[in-house]
């Protein structure tokens, strides 16, 4: 039985130029590998589900965890 990786969700260029973080209002970085916007100013990663960036700070990760 061989393991199949689940494809990176990925974000349109575009769409992240527009995005910023909620919190800061400062640009986001994509991080493919974890399929999540990374807000270097807040210190929170926010997640992208099924091709959705949740741009919601209760649900985004601390990068300090």
């Amino acid at each position: 039985m061989s393991k199949t990786k689940k494809p990176a969700a990925s974000i349109d260029p575009k769409l992240l130029e527009l995005l910023v973080c909620p919190v800061t209002k400062t640009a986001l970085r994509y991080d493919s590998d974890a399929a999540e916007l990374i807000s270097e100013a807040a210190g929170l990663a926010y997640p992208i589900r099924d091709g959705i960036p949740i741009m919601l700070p209760e649900e985004a990760r601390n990068l300090e965890e």
